[in-house]
């Protein structure tokens, strides 16, 4: 079992501040020194508390997870709910977290692109027991699919409609700026009248006609 790491006072503030250089600028552009300017000290006092850029991106890492994992995969596992009821915890969670920090998705294709393995290896490094594993998320689907309950379809094809359509009004959101949004309207009204349109098109893939 992975230990949960909580960090409180100089820490967190550290966090903080590396977490936003690491999306605004991605893992490799960030300099601890650019961290320590940030938060305001020395590069020695820095390393004090996190001794490499790689242990503070896991730090990192591990926050923005934590922050959204448990409640999206306590929403797939609800077999009790409707395909579209989990589907919209499941935006809602997510959207929680991208609304505070939205260019978090373009920051994640970012990684992915820079080192595929490297970010795939550091999810695994999250993947907590108390919060299960992606294995148990994509078990427990294909039980459902088995069962009946859900259609039998590729998990590949379920992973790229929902992940298309949940980040693509992010990675556009400055054309949304432009194009899209109605005057007074705000990404986060945008996001609200999207939302029911992912659902359907989860529905449609999903449930068993």
């Amino acid at each position: 079992m992975t230990t949960v790491t909580k960090y409180s006072g100089q820490e967190a503030k550290i966090i903080e501040a590396a977490k936003s250089m690491f999306i605004e600028k991605g893992f490799a552009e960030t300099s601890m020194s650019d961290i320590a300017a940030r938060v305001g000290m020395n590069r020695p006092r820095l390393h004090y508390y996190f001794r490499t850029k790689e242990k503070m991106y896991q730090a990192v890492f591990g926050q923005i997870v934590r922050s959204f994992v448990p409640k999206m995969q306590d929403a797939i596992l609800q077999k009790d709910k409707s395909v579209g009821e989990r589907v919209g915890e499941m935006i809602d969670a997510y959207y929680a977290v991208f609304l505070v920090q939205p260019d978090l998705p373009l920051f994640a294709l970012r990684e992915i692109e820079r080192d595929a393995d490297a970010f795939i290896g550091m999810v695994k490094m999250q993947q907590m027991e108390m919060y299960g594993s992606v294995s148990k998320i994509a078990d427990s689907l294909r039980e459902e699919m088995a069962q009946g309950h859900l259609r039998e379809i590729p998990l590949r094809a379920v992973f790229f409609t929902f992940y298309g359509l949940l980040i693509m009004p992010f990675l556009t959101k400055n054309l949304a700026g432009s194009l899209l949004l109605k005057d007074d309207e705000t990404l986060e009204d945008l996001l609200a009248r999207w939302k029911p349109y992912v659902v359907l098109q989860m529905e449609s893939l999903l449930c068993v006609k």
